[in-house]
């Protein structure tokens, strides 16, 4: 295989790409990261990819406080993940610490730990081990998976003997 065929994405300029980022903000909400990333493998140099960067968070496109709260809902609501994962995937994301324990302090804490609850009892039912030690381990593994907080996992477990 040659070097012609190894790589043959598609360039554009930065005007066609401002466009295409545009409908690629339009489309869900983005990262700065994730568009940054996008620009760059459309074949943009570092001042065109900042400049237009720059354009699409003037436009209100991309607004790094709204992607980092709709993804913590997102993420917690939808695949029932913990505030440790969620951070997680922020960090990964490259949203700003500030950013990242605003979003984290917007979760209501009476849904998370209801939230829990429920995944926790789901999982119960569905576990077949019947020593309580080895099932309570289980279950807490399974949530610290989620990214759940272990004292909170813990203190659940504890009260509904689960």
């Amino acid at each position: 295989m040659d070097d012609l065929t190894s790589n043959n994405r598609k360039t554009f300029t930065p005007q066609q790409a401002k466009s295409k980022a545009e409908a690629y903000c339009a489309y869900q909400e983005r990262s700065q990261q994730e568009v940054r990333d996008k620009l760059y493998f459309w074949g943009l140099h570092q001042a065109a990819v900042e400049q237009i960067i720059a354009e699409l968070i003037g436009e209100n496109y991309l607004n790094e406080e709204r992607f980092a709260m709709v993804y913590t809902s997102g993420k917690f609501r939808m695949k029932g993940w913990g505030r440790h994962k969620i951070k997680q995937g922020l960090v990964q994301k490259q949203v700003s610490p500030p950013l990242v324990r605003i979003a984290l302090a917007s979760l209501d804490q009476r849904e998370y730990r209801s939230k829990l609850h429920g995944l926790l009892q789901a999982k119960a039912r569905l576990e077949k081990e019947k020593h309580p030690y080895k099932r309570k381990n289980k279950l807490l593994r399974y949530a610290l998976g989620k990214g759940f907080e272990s004292e909170l996992i813990l203190e659940l477990l504890n009260d509904n003997e689960l």
